[in-house]
């Protein structure tokens, strides 16, 4: 799902229906002020993320890793140690 934009003007007119997006529809909307984002409005309860479209946008020109990179990442994981999470947040 696409993040919907929103001004500071129309949050303000329409708060109660915008926050009823957000919870009930699970819509994500980033307010904007003077054409900059300033804050996001989430769903509560699941953590900050994008969809894999948006990925696919935010990433989709970058090269791809080197030859080395897999046993780059072997390496780190070797060194590090799995953290203690009783259960995923979502």
């Amino acid at each position: 799902m696409m993040t919907a934009k929103i001004t500071v003007e129309e949050l303000a007119t329409d708060l109660v229906a915008i926050l009823d997006r957000v919870e009930h529809k699970g819509e994500r909307i980033t307010i904007v002020r003077d054409g900059q984002s300033i804050a996001d409005l989430v769903p509560r309860g699941c953590p900050p993320g994008i969809t894999a479209r948006e990925l696919v946008e935010r990433v989709g020109n970058l090269a791809l890793p080197g030859e080395g990179f897999a046993d780059d990442l072997e390496a780190i994981q070797a060194n590090q140690g799995v953290a203690d999470v009783p259960e995923w947040p979502c």
